[in-house]
């Protein structure tokens, strides 16, 4: 069955956009509803919707894809026997026609611990035998493998079986994320520490979600973008049908059909290499819910402007040398690099009001700024660098992935983080936080430096750890702990609230913008604290709100037995639990 495995190949560097739905089961899963319909059926219904890439990813089970091959081989026997009947050979020749326009990739859909649902998707090349076996790896009885029940498995937590598909070469995607036995574990009011391992885990490629195709911060792609402090790992976001039947349900029209629920990838050729070389770059542009009905196309760099500069993402008008353009586009990569990785567009201004400039020549540009990032920037760090075609101007888009070998110079000696919207060189203690990063890649979170230990004497901090209770601060902006004072001079300790870095002796005159900003309002507020006019709800306290371009920032307050702690430049992301109150319009995922 070789034609199962051919691919479409585009021209040498050609993208073109497919359309998937690689969330489908078949009548080998227990709970599918038309027991009647034919493995042909579904391939035929697949081609009626213009599907590209589909998937079976039947509950526990590769039955249905084995019963697929198992009826195309009968017939391909009787084929090579001379014993075909005309409508047996109709169908052999329907498959086929089919199984060229269309890529059947094999999948599953195990039940891990607790009923969360993982998709494992895996290449046409890859035996029956071999899926099989890591089912039974996953824990599925042998028993059970061609049972199709959705209740059997649950024996192997969600991070193991993440690991197990992945070490078998498939595509792991949390099926439904953000609904019934999905992962982000919506409306449930326990497991902040679990949802963070569950949809950050290195071995996890993408987050199927049902609002897609919704718009603005309240999405579950929006959430999962790599803003959220808590969710640094950017991820891919997609959505299928989890079809259990062949069309839409007439009276229960949340019960959908193939092709129902469908996600356009832009791949250079229709094969499942291609496909997985896509989930594990760092181009999310890539990806973009199908529309049923023409519709104008995305401009991502268009939503890029709208969203403005944050902790992902920044603009340059050009990266001429002359003027230092071209030293902040590089002090931008490195930061993104030592931070939570990001995207550049070049061409464009960060003001969205601003016309946009374009570069004259994409191609030079291109060059010049690859060899640039190669001669100044170490260790070596691998960009992506390509054109973006926005308001009829050519727009470089560099995509800079986080960095595994931090901490990254530029220059060999000037290091630089990202600090919300703005790069900033890092000093001792942050340094000190990336060399013990680089030296353990095995998961997300920032090591703090030892130096931690001066400062919880200070104010106490909850230990860490995902048993810990949660430190009532807020996730983003910065804390300022009480100052010391050495030969008239004071002192101050900083608390990065997104990632917990404690930078120590830092001094108001050679203090970051945030950071210069909290010590003045600090030194305002503290020896005045009852009579600023706080507003407080119980123990949590407001002490300004004020906007900074799009951006709602907060300075707040806690009342703590051991004395005051006070946070400045809190972002809306940063707000949860009881500082929700001083939220008014702004909603928090």
């Amino acid at each position: 069955m070789t034609f199962m495995k051919s691919t479409k190949t585009l021209p040498k560097k050609q993208k073109q956009w497919f359309t998937m739905d690689i969330h489908l089961h078949t009548p080998a899963s227990m709970d599918f509803q038309q027991p009647e319909i034919s493995y042909l059926d579904i391939l035929k219904k697949a081609e009626s919707r213009n599907l590209d890439i589909i998937s079976f990813t039947d509950h526990n089970t590769i039955a249905g894809y084995r019963k697929l091959r198992e009826e195309i081989e009968a017939l391909e026997l009787l084929e090579k026997l001379n014993r075909l009947l005309p409508e047996e050979k109709n169908h052999l020749l329907e498959y086929r026609n089919l199984l060229k326009k269309i890529l059947l990739l094999p999948g599953i859909e195990f039940t891990a611990t607790f009923g969360f649902h993982i998709i494992g998707i895996f290449s046409p090349a890859k035996s029956v035998r071999e899926i099989e076996h890591t089912l039974l790896e996953l824990g599925i009885p042998p028993a059970n493998l061609d049972d199709g029940n959705p209740a059997i498995g649950a024996s192997i937590d969600v991070l193991t079986a993440y690991r197990i598909i992945n070490e078998a070469g498939g595509i792991v995607i949390a099926a439904h994320a953000n609904s019934s036995n999905g992962v982000a574990m919506r409306g449930m009011n326990f497991g902040g520490q679990t949802r963070i391992a569950y949809t950050q885990d290195k071995n996890l490629h993408a987050l199927e979600v049902t609002d897609l195709d919704q718009r603005g911060s309240r999405s579950t792609a929006a959430f999962f973008n790599g803003t959220k402090p808590e969710y640094p790992r950017r991820m891919h976001c997609i959505q299928g049908s989890d079809s259990h039947r062949l069309t839409t349900d007439p009276i229960r029209k949340k019960n959908p059909g193939i092709g129902d629920r469908t996600t356009d990838v832009l791949l250079p050729e229709l094969s499942f290499e291609a496909l997985m070389e896509l989930f594990e770059s760092n181009d999310f542009s890539r990806t973009r819910p199908h529309r049923q009905m023409m519709e104008p196309a995305v401009d991502f760099v268009q939503t890029a402007r709208d969203e403005g500069p944050n902790i992902i993402q920044d603009f340059h008008e050009n990266l001429s040398v002359r003027g230092g353009n071209m030293h902040s586009i590089l002090a931008d990569i490195c930061a993104f690099a030592n931070t939570n990785g990001g995207t550049l567009y070049i061409g464009v201004p960060r003001d969205p009001q601003k016309p946009v400039i374009g570069i004259a020549n994409p191609a030079q540009a291109m060059e010049q700024l690859e060899k640039e990032i190669q001669n100044r920037i170490s260790p070596p760090i691998h960009v992506t660098v390509d054109v973006q075609i926005h308001k009829n101007k050519s727009i470089l888009r560099v995509l800079i992935p986080r960095g595994e070998e931090a901490p990254y110079a530029l220059d060999e000696n000037k290091i630089y983080i990202r600090d919300e919207d703005e790069t900033n060189i890092a000093v001792r203690d942050e340094i000190v936080t990336l060399v013990l990063r680089g030296r353990d890649q095995a998961g997300f979170s920032i090591e703090t430096p030892s130096s931690v230990e001066s400062v919880q004497s200070a104010v106490e901090l909850p230990p860490a750890g995902p048993e810990a209770i949660e430190d009532p601060a807020p996730r983003t902006g910065v804390e300022v702990i009480t100052p010391v004072t050495r030969g008239g001079k004071s002192f101050y300790t900083m608390r990065d609230l997104r990632n917990g870095n404690i930078v120590k002796n830092v001094t108001q005159a050679s203090a970051r913008r945030l950071w210069h900003y909290a010590i003045t309002r600090y030194n305002e507020i503290f020896p005045q604290i009852d009579s600023i006019g706080i507003v407080w709800h119980g123990e949590y306290g407001l002490i300004k709100q004020y906007q900074q371009g799009k951006n709602t920032l907060f300075d707040l307050i806690l009342r703590t037995p051991d004395g005051y702690r006070l946070f400045f430049g809190v972002t809306t992301d940063g707000i949860h639990s009881q500082w929700k109150s001083f939220l008014q319009d702004e909603e928090v995922a």
